[in-house]
């Protein structure tokens, strides 16, 4: 080999034994907090994400960086697929006005909650998901699943929520106008909670950006990976991931790469100072 490769033996065995520079050192280094980070996350962080986390972490580094040793450590994270629309607004419901207006950023828990409903495959046909999150912490606050897309399903998830939560009135609660969300049993319950009815502008997704992102996010890093053989199966699992990896895992870029549990947590110590 040393004669193939025109070097000395001394040579050879002189550069197989020595000492890794500094740099490669800290490379390597870097190399593990990042492979760590990407497994902690399950997969499915990109660079930017865990550069952040990097960094809140005392480790300086350039998003570039972290991307490139992502790439020659063979790290990918996983890839977005499309989310199709599912509620039904062909109807003719009383609709509420558009109260929140894309205010998408509040100052405190239990001021704006947005819900939506969303499908899952099963082996067994459809699982639906109805899922209402708090704009502050971007949280799940509350959810419920079933084989059908019914005012039931949504009104389980809103209950669910206001059990957990317990919020004053004054709520704003914004959804898209689906026939379920608009239906007089809907309106009852808002009305009993004493929340501030707001709806989508027709035909707009952009008004209920938040809720149908989390629902993106959970088909494209949980669901489009899984083959769920029952509904059963589907629940059990879905919950998981709902109230363990994306309320208490996921990094939220949105909160300062802070998690949704501890973002809360931060909020509620500083209002006991």
């Amino acid at each position: 080999m040393c004669t193939v490769l025109e070097v000395s033996r001394s040579g050879y065995y002189k550069w197989i034994k020595r000492e890794p520079s500094a740099r490669e050192k800290r490379l390597k280094a870097l190399d593990r907090k990042i492979r760590r980070l990407f497994n902690h996350f399950k997969k499915r962080a990109g660079s930017p994400t865990i550069t952040a986390v990097l960094r809140k972490n005392g480790t300086a580094v350039s998003s570039k960086t972290v991307s490139r040793r992502m790439k020659e450590m063979g790290l990918k994270s996983i890839t977005v697929r499309k989310v199709t629309a599912t509620t039904n607004s062909k109807h003719d419901l009383p609709v509420f006005e558009n109260v929140l207006n894309r205010q998408f950023t509040v100052l405190a828990p239990n001021k704006a909650w947005v819900t939506d409903i969303t499908y899952i495959q099963t082996g067994e046909g459809w699982l639906y998901l109805a899922s209402v999150m708090d704009l502050y912490s971007r949280r799940i606050v509350g959810f419920s699943m079933g084989a059908r897309m019914t005012r039931e399903l949504v009104l389980d998830a809103l209950e669910k929520a206001y059990k957990r939560r317990k919020p004053e009135p004054g709520l704003i609660h914004h959804s898209d106008r689906g026939s379920q969300y608009a239906s007089h049993d809907y309106r009852a319950k808002l009305q009993e909670y004493k929340m501030i009815g707001s709806m989508s502008r027709k035909g707009n997704c952009y008004d209920n950006a938040c809720i149908e992102s989390f629902h993106s996010t959970l088909k494209k890093e949980f669901v489009y990976q899984t083959k769920f053989k029952t509904r059963k199966q589907a629940m059990r699992e879905l919950y998981a991931y709902i109230e363990f990896d994306y309320n208490r895992l996921r990094p939220h870029s949105t909160l300062g790469y802070e998690t949704a549990h501890h973002f809360e947590q931060i909020y509620y110590r500083n209002q006991a100072v």
